[in-house]
């Protein structure tokens, strides 16, 4: 019996021959990346020297802090946590990333993203590492252990195996094959495993469509997401990666917790109603609902085929008086290019509202909603209180949908815009 991808990244990181699921394991990561945020990482910094007595970091390098959150900050006391991440960080000899996009985005850009490695956060949405082949897993609270010792104890999770298959359609994107992928499995099909994504479907999806359903998959229920590495995800590691080692692919052998076949050419675009991300239906049934504004950006969209998609449906219209249409690319090499594109001219004349990269915009800092307000969103969650109000309405969508229903101030079908 083979092997899946996370069995081997495990194994090679416990100093182990080979490990199967359910194994019991002490493993060290490759790489530890996080963002200052209250709560967890100057809680982290404090617990390190009080309760452990560590006042350096033995292996630095393995490091890295990103400043995404409260971008641009809004109080001193939010600038005194960045204040906080900037100081530990110089003290440490820690990697700091700050202002240059939502820390899962750049990581990838910056090379954390290897086939093959290892790779802890407190936040699940790392998960989208694994489009590169790396191994990714949110630990939330238990990342403490990373900052504190080697490694970090874990049970070696089963993995479900996704087969994509067909092509989309006009109007429908990555998103909408993980929405559908939550209706089939349901909010717990992957439960506590590995979600593996393959099959000659994926040959049909950009690395950044890759990337959306990966960084998705705790939606799922599962605690990461891999792609087995290709010619296409190897092209964009290959200049960039920090580790270079084994490039682990699943053996055709491998043992999966279960395997379930999705059929990309059926799908038409999806819309998840609130108030939870697994309440999916297909948008058609709800074309016409009146929407007050709309988001397109976060670490799951908001890269250059959402921006482009967009600008493609609102070039040479407008949205829709008193919609709030608001832009967020996902980092800054990414809001370049779309500016080197025409793409930021696009939006800007249709009237939205464009802002460099934060992820402000997603959790509800900025732009916030009144109670029975409505938007459409390509952010992570819709549950009550994500963006503002606990008594406004997210309606989750790709970045189609938002761009077409910005036009309407309604939830609109976007494939007539195409």
């Amino acid at each position: 019996m083979g092997y899946t991808l996370t069995e081997k990244v495990l194994a090679r990181v416990s100093g182990k021959p080979f490990v199967k699921a359910g194994d019991e394991v002490m493993a060290k990561p490759d790489f530890v990346v996080v963002y200052d945020f209250p709560g967890y990482t100057d809680v982290i910094f404090k617990q390190m020297k009080d309760d452990f007595g560590i006042h350096r970091l033995p292996e630095p390098e393995r490091f890295a802090i990103f400043i995404d959150h409260m971008v641009p900050t809004a109080t001193a006391k939010e600038e005194e946590l960045h204040i906080q991440t900037r100081s530990w960080c110089a003290e440490q000899n820690v990697a700091l990333y700050e202002r240059r996009g939502i820390g899962h985005q750049v990581a990838a850009e910056l090379g954390y993203a290897s086939p093959g490695a290892f790779v802890v956060h407190f936040d699940g949405h790392i998960s989208q590492l694994g489009a590169f082949g790396a191994l990714a897993m949110g630990l939330r609270r238990n990342v403490l252990e990373a900052f504190v010792r080697e490694r970090v104890s874990l049970k070696v999770p089963h993995t479900t195996r996704i087969n994509l298959k067909g092509a989309l359609r006009p109007g429908v994107m990555a998103r909408d094959v993980f929405h559908h992928i939550v209706r089939v499995l349901g909010p717990s099909g992957c439960r506590a495993q590995v979600m593996e994504v393959g099959g000659p479907g994926l040959d049909g999806l950009t690395l950044e469509g890759r990337q959306t359903i990966c960084g998705l998959a705790m939606f799922a229920g599962a605690i990461t997401a891999v792609v087995n590495p290709d010619d296409a995800s190897l092209a964009y590691t290959d200049p960039r990666a920090r580790y270079r080692g084994p490039i682990e692919r699943s053996d055709a052998d491998a043992d999966y917790a279960a395997v379930h076949e999705i059929d990309c050419s059926d799908l038409e675009p999806i819309v998840v109603l609130p108030p939870n991300p697994a309440n999916t239906r297909n948008l058609s049934d709800h074309v016409g609902l009146p929407i007050d504004a709309g988001y397109l950006g976060s670490c799951a969209s908001g890269r250059l085929e959402d921006l482009r998609i967009a600008a493609k449906i609102l070039k040479g219209r407008r949205i829709k008086d008193g919609f709030a249409l608001y832009v967020i690319p996902t980092s800054q090499d990414i809001m370049a290019r779309a500016a080197a594109e025409g793409l930021i001219t696009d939006l800007v004349d249709a009237g939205a509202f464009t802002s460099s990269p934060s992820c402000d915009y997603c959790f509800g800092r900025i732009a916030v909603m009144s109670p029975g307000q409505r938007a459409v969103s390509t952010g992570t969650l819709n549950v009550p209180g994500r963006m503002g109000s606990v008594d406004s309405e997210i309606y989750l969508c790709n970045a189609a949908v938002v761009a077409a229903s910005a036009i309407e101030g309604r939830l609109a079908d976007p494939r007539k815009y195409l």
